[in-house]
């Protein structure tokens, strides 16, 4: 029979889990596969995004592969650079980049129920098939275009964007604004802060940020992380310990859960008050710096951002932004700001959001639109990367999927998983191999249950605040509510018979033996 696709298998996206899984399919000997990436380099958002003052903010020990351990990393918490050298080194080493396809944006995929192939519909025309597809897009899919602030249209300054940073543009001297207060602007301000004119933090939600306690990586230090099992015993220890904090919230009844998360967040938020206030010199400013909600309810920083505030050229607005003008920004106030430069740090569309998946862009069998399935019924998958009526697919960044770990533990595991069920589907001779109903269903099942502590502090006691971890549909599926060992063992050690898995050739015959009765049945009626 001739070739009925154009790789046996095609990744989407060079990321972390992208990476993470041609790795895992070269060494499980699966060979036949493309890495399909939208960008002109590997390493997702740490070769989209070098704007100023970018880094890790976990330490460098558990933001790594665990067959990619680096010893000699230069800092406690590396810049974004060397981040995204080591994706690079790590891409070579595992002989990748022949496999990689860049500046191929995947817009669609087709399941072709006819041939037991995956249909890629690429930005600009083309298209690739592949019996099994992998997606390793990551956790932040695409920045919002649109901020949702009228007049940006208007702005004559420069515009810049965290994912897509102009660095040839020079703000030194120039009168800035950053607008939000997440991850990104919390590294961004502090970075800003010491060249800039003046520099003006429009502030929806206050963010919780503590300093980070960065330090260079002494040579010493970096013998003594080079010993084997060194560092997979400090990364171990660390799992170990979240996992545990995880599990206890989890296993805890809900009569006990309710009053310990309300006085949690509430010590905190009176501890964090009085750091402020020490720190901050402003009375005013670090009032306005206190969050009113849980230090766990949005995602918590580390960086120097409250000490920025302490400088003469850096002010914090809260009056809510009316719009941009052609010079600056509007508050609500009346207030008139102008600038020569304004950042957007307004956030991404994140995977646990049902508007993340546009409708006809993930097409299954008999018509399923993953994108009408998740708005309809919340989002979810067996194991976090697998659904009924999506044969042949696994993803890496799936609902409930993240345990609290680092990004590349999380996304081997999740790889794990779709190697394995790879390779038992050919070892059956099987051309589609897909979840069961019923299992799917009970996992699902559980798991919501399980994630009730998580919707009653992100959706009720803290569902005042805006975050990512609670996505519009009121669900906190960001979070998987289990430990990552638990997680760990439930993608490598999955009953195989889970899935069913069919062959191509069955199906054809029982077609065929299907449309014979029916011609016979039709013939004597």
């Amino acid at each position: 029979m001739a070739q009925l696709y154009d790789h046996e298998i095609a990744v989407i996206g060079a990321g972390p889990g992208g990476i993470a899984a041609g790795v895992k399919l070269i060494r499980a000997g699966l060979d036949d596969f493309v890495i399909l990436e939208r960008a002109d380099d590997v390493g997702g958002s740490w070769h989209e995004n070098h704007y100023p003052g970018l880094s890790v903010d976990i330490p460098a020990l558990a933001y790594q592969y665990s067959f990619a351990r680096k010893a000699d990393w230069s800092r406690v918490f590396p810049r974004g650079a060397e981040v995204k050298a080591y994706h690079v080194e790590v891409a070579r080493r595992f002989g990748l980049y022949p496999r990689l396809r860049f500046g191929a944006e995947v817009m669609r995929q087709e399941w072709d129920d006819h041939r037991h192939v995956w249909r890629l519909h690429l930005a600009g025309g083309g298209e690739v098939t592949a019996r099994y597809v992998i997606s390793a897009v990551g956790a932040f899919v695409n920045p919002k275009a649109d901020p949702g602030i009228p007049g940006l249209l208007d702005y004559h300054g420069k515009v810049q964007r965290p994912s897509a940073w102009d660095d040839d543009y020079d703000y030194r001297g120039k009168r800035v604004a950053v607008i939000g207060t997440g991850a990104s602007s919390v590294q961004i301000v502090p970075a800003l802060a010491r060249s800039v004119a003046s520099l003006t933090v429009f502030q929806r939600t206050p963010v919780w940020s503590l300093p980070k306690p960065d330090a260079q990586v002494p040579g010493a230090v970096q013998a003594v992380l080079r010993i084997p099992g060194v560092q997979a015993g400090i990364h171990g220890g660390v799992l170990v310990a979240v996992d545990l904090i995880l599990r206890a919230g989890v296993a805890a009844p809900m009569w006990l859960a309710r009053p310990a998360l309300r006085t949690i967040d509430t010590v905190a938020i009176g501890a964090y008050r009085r750091y402020l206030r020490r720190v901050v010199r402003d009375p005013e400013t670090a009032a306005a710096l206190t969050p009113h909600y849980g230090p766990i309810a949005k995602r918590p920083t580390m960086s120097g951002y409250t000490f920025a505030f302490n400088r003469d050229n850096v002010a914090l607005v809260t009056d809510p932004i009316r719009r941009i003008t052609a010079n600056g920004i509007e508050t609500d106030a009346g207030t008139r700001h102008e600038f020569d430069m304004i950042v957007l740090a307004t956030g991404y569309e994140v995977f646990s959001d049902p508007e993340t998946y546009r409708p006809g862009m993930i097409l299954g069998r008999n018509g399923f639109d993953l994108s009408t399935f998740f708005d309809e019924h919340g989002l979810q998958a067996y194991q976090s990367v697998a659904l009924p009526r999506l044969p042949n697919r696994w993803m890496l960044v799936g609902p409930y999927s993240w345990t609290g770990s680092g990004w590349h533990a999380f996304v081997e595991m999740t790889a794990d998983h779709a190697v394995r069920a790879i390779t038992e589907a050919r070892r059956r001779q099987a051309t589609r191999v897909e979840v069961r109903q019923a299992v799917h269903d009970a996992y699902h099942e559980r798991i919501h249950r399980k994630a009730a502590f998580l919707r009653y502090y992100l959706a009720d006691l803290n569902g005042h605040v805006p975050t990512y971890y609670r996505n519009s549909q009121g669900d906190t599926t960001y979070i998987r509510p289990s430990g990552f060992f638990e997680a760990r063992r439930g993608n490598q050690r999955f009953p195989l018979d889970d899935y069913e898995y069919t062959s191509l050739h069955t199906a054809l015959a029982a077609g065929r033996s299907n449309g014979k009765a029916a011609s016979t049945q039709s013939a004597t009626a």
